[in-house]
C-alpha cells in the first residue's frame, strides 16, 4: 500500500511540475481580430536563430498553435481571407518571415505542420524589424490595421484591411 501511495504522490508531483512550466495562454484583441496564444518568456535565451531556428516553421507561441479569429473578411497582408478562425504559423528568416494562416485548428505546436500545410489559406512575407529594447514575453498587438508580433529584439507586422 505504501508503494502505491508513494507512486501516486510522485505522479501528482510530476503532473504539477509539467503544468507549472506551461506558458500562460493570453489574447490580444481589437474590434475585428482576436489572437489567442501561449506566451513564452525569453529567460535569457537567444530566441531567433537559437531556440527558434531560421528556416523552420514555428507555432508562433508556446504549447498549442496560436489561433487568430477574424470577425469579418479581411485583406491580410494583401491576401483575401474569409472571416473565421485559423492557426497561425511563421516560417522564420533572418531578414523576413512568412506568416501562415491555416484552416486546421487544434494543433499542438507545429510538429504536424507538414501534414496540414495543404490547408494553408494565406502566406504573407513581411520584413523583420530589429528592436532597440528587449521584449521579454512574446507579444501580439492589433488595432484592426496591423498585426504585430514582438519578442526578444525582433518584431514583424502584417497590414490588415477590413
Amino acid at each position: 500500500m505504501k508503494k502505491v501511495l508513494s507512486f501516486l504522490l510522485l505522479m501528482l508531483a510530476i503532473n504539477s511540475l509539467s503544468f507549472a512550466q506551461a506558458s500562460p495562454r493570453v489574447s490580444a484583441e481589437s474590434a475585428n481580430v482576436k489572437v489567442a496564444y501561449g506566451q513564452p518568456s525569453k529567460k535569457g535565451r537567444v530566441i531567433f536563430g537559437g531556440l527558434e531556428k531560421f528556416g523552420t516553421v514555428w507555432r508562433t507561441g508556446a504549447d498549442g498553435a496560436t489561433e487568430i479569429t477574424f470577425k469579418k473578411d479581411v485583406k491580410f497582408g494583401g491576401k483575401s481571407v474569409k472571416a473565421g478562425t485559423y492557426s497561425l504559423f511563421s516560417k522564420l528568416g533572418e531578414k523576413e518571415w512568412t506568416i501562415i494562416l491555416n484552416s486546421e485548428l487544434g494543433q499542438w505546436g507545429s510538429y504536424g505542420y507538414d501534414k496540414i500545410k495543404d490547408k494553408n489559406v494565406a502566406e504573407v512575407t513581411v520584413p523583420v524589424k530589429t528592436l532597440k529594447d528587449v521584449v521579454e514575453k512574446l507579444t501580439f498587438t492589433t488595432n484592426d490595421k496591423v498585426l504585430t508580433i514582438s519578442w526578444d529584439t525582433t518584431s514583424v507586422s502584417v497590414p490588415m484591411e477590413f
